[in-house]
């Protein structure tokens, strides 16, 4: 099965709406210059709650090409709970993709695979894509080897569904997240090859064939290419690059360095 890959900008808590909207327009100007084909390379960005009605609306204007998402949502759809964002918000915001269980949440909100796995059901529920993050830090690296805690947080945030939508896992080792430490490609694949085995064994192979897997940490332009030329990989979660028009449509731009 083929699948379309997926080149995934997390702001984090950068940029307000106007510099959101500012960043957004350059962006597709740059792609748009450089006749990025939407078609065969899906280029999406996770601005902060505050900048996702600007951005929506001068993408619905504009009738931009790129694709929207957020970096969280409540598990809750609504009620008494101060702070939170209902996937239903976001579903009407015309929010395709939601960050799940990314690192920082992990480690700074203490969410553990139970909340994941209930953030992950309220978008199913609303018909957004999950982008679950999984990732091991390096002492669990050093313990347990590359592979078994992004594999045990991917069946754990699958677990229990009535249905499973589609959804999206991104790999991303914490120990090379900001670090400019970087998992070379081979193992990037080896880990995106057993999460997609796991899936396959628990969820049924086409299911896992389906699946878009991604890898982050540390991206840039001049080393997406040798990531993404394995099969097992399907695109990248970036961070602070993205926050550079230039360099973030040098790596959504990635087919053009990958040898035919």
């Amino acid at each position: 099965m083929a699948r379309i890959p997926l080149i995934a900008g997390n702001w984090k808590m950068n940029l307000d709406h106007q510099q959101a909207i500012a960043l957004v327009q350059k962006l597709s100007w740059t792609l748009r210059d450089a006749a990025h084909d939407y078609k065969s390379c899906e280029v999406v960005v996770f601005p902060p709650f505050t900048d996702i009605r600007s951005v929506q609306t001068l993408m619905d204007a504009d009738k931009l090409e790129l694709g929207l998402g957020a970096q969280d949502l409540s598990k809750f759809d609504s009620g008494a709970y101060t702070g939170e964002v209902s996937g239903a918000f976001l579903k009407k915001l015309e929010v395709k993709y939601v960050l799940i269980g990314h690192s920082e949440r992990r480690q700074y909100h203490n969410e553990g695979d139970e909340t994941v796995q209930a953030k992950t059901a309220a978008a199913f529920r609303h018909g957004i894509v999950p982008v679950i993050c999984v990732g091991e830090t390096l002492e669990e690296l050093e313990n347990e080897g590359q592979s078994a805690v992004p594999v045990r947080q991917t069946l754990a945030a699958l677990a229990g569904h009535d249905k499973i939508g589609d959804f999206v896992i991104a790999y991303e080792p914490v120990w090379a997240i900001g670090t400019g430490k970087v998992a070379t490609p081979e193992e990037a694949a080896a880990v995106c090859g057993k999460i997609r085995e796991a899936i396959s064994a628990e969820h049924g192979p086409e299911i896992a064939d389906a699946t878009r897997i991604l890898y982050g940490g540390s991206v840039k332009a001049n080393n997406v290419a040798g990531f993404l030329r394995s099969s097992e990989v399907d695109g990248v979660l970036v961070g602070g690059a993205s926050l550079d028009a230039e360099e973030f449509s040098g790596i959504a731009r990635f087919q053009k360095h990958i040898a035919l």
